[in-house]
Parts: C-alpha cells; structure tokens; sequence
C-alpha cells in the first residue's frame, strides 16, 4: 500500500510549509501529516526526509513532489478550481504565484514568519516597505479580476495558498496597509484552514521553539 505524507516544518515559522499544506487540504488529499521541527538553519532531519533537503515535501500516490509551488499544480491537477477557469486569468494568477515563489527578497528577511510573536513596527526598512506596496498592488489588481474574496475568486486556490503567509507576517508586524489589503488579509485569516494552521501552532512544544524568532522586537 501506497504511504501518502507530507512533510512539514514547525507551523510557528515554516512559510514554505503552509503554503504546500493549505494546497493539499484545499485538494482534499488524504496524507499523513510529518512534522520535523526546525533547527533556525540547517535541519538534518529535514535533510534526510526530502530530496531537496526542504520542507514542504509531498510524497502521494508514488510521486514525490519537493516544492511549494510544484505542490500547487500537483493539487491543481487533482482538483482544477485551484486555479481560475479562463485562460488569461489562470495565467494571470500563476504569474502572481510564481512572483511571490521566487520574490519579496526583503519581506522574508525582515520580517520572517512567526505567528505568536510581539513585532508591531519592526522590520519596516524602505526597501520591504517596497515590497508591501508591489504585494498590495497584486493583491488589488487580481482581486478586481477574480470578483474576490479570494485571489482566485469566491474560493481560495493556489495564488491564495502562496500568499497565506504573508497575511500571517502582516498580523505580526502590522504595517500600514489599504482597506483592500486589509480586507483580504482578515477574509484569509478567517478561512478555516487558516484557522487550524495557527491553532496547531500553538499546540507545539516549546522546545521546537527557536529563540530569535520569538524575541520581542
């Protein structure tokens, strides 16, 4: 028999891993859950549980998948509404993804993932302010295209998956952000998936804990 698991990070601070996850449960693939907490650096575990030495990793019905965003369309496949149905919009939402896959260098430096901590203002450097305002104009334009209230339209897909992570780095460090934004990032927030992540999250031990990215700033 086949073993379907994915492969997650601690959910305190693994960007990457929520991303991957929320697109295997919008999917509705049944997978074991693997959590290997994470180390602030290099994780041998990690390592040694997927062949890129990352997290999320998504083994399923003997395909090994070892990226966020190849999750994404894996799930796409299983479940095509991840995705918008018109061609020029599914386009435009996969360029959106891929943008946050692979940018918003400055955003992830300064102010990295971590749901309970206390960073109101910090990490507000011109150059993430930057990038906020590029998130914010892909969040306005894609939601005037897709009707909202998610990226993908009435329910959450794919691009909506690759920015979950940024709503949680917004309710940590709460920069100033438009009404639209604003709206969006409490539609996501309240989604149930959303809910489960950060209430997992505070389920896990404190010695997952890493000590930096709980300090107050």
């Amino acid at each position: 028999m086949t073993e379907n698991r994915l492969y997650l990070g601690t959910k305190r601070y693994s960007s990457w891993s929520l991303r991957g996850w929320m697109a295997v449960r919008l999917a509705g693939l049944r997978v074991e859950e693997v959590m290997i907490p994470l180390a602030g650096g290099s994780t041998p575990a990690v390592k040694a549980a997927s062949p890129s030495g990352f997290v999320p990793y998504l083994e399923h019905d003997g395909n090994r998948i070892w990226d966020s965003l190849a999750i994404g369309e894996y799930c796409a496949e299983l479940e095509p509404g991840l995705w918008p149905s018109a061609r020029a919009d599914r386009a435009h939402a996969r360029a959106v993804a891929a943008e946050m896959h692979s940018g918003f260098r400055e955003l992830r430096i300064n102010m990295p993932m971590s749901l309970y901590r206390s960073a109101k203002g910090a990490g507000a450097a011109p150059a993430v302010l930057a990038d906020i305002a590029r998130i914010e104009r892909v969040w306005a334009e894609t939601l005037a295209r897709s009707g909202g209230p998610y990226l993908n339209g009435a329910q959450p897909g794919i691009a909506d998956c690759m920015y979950a992570p940024v709503v949680f780095r917004f309710m940590t460090y709460a920069p100033s952000l438009s009404e639209t934004s604003e709206a969006y990032c409490a539609q996501m927030r309240a989604h149930h998936l959303m809910q489960s992540w950060y209430a997992d999250a505070a389920l896990e031990p404190q010695d997952w804990w890493i000590a930096s990215m709980e300090a107050a700033l």
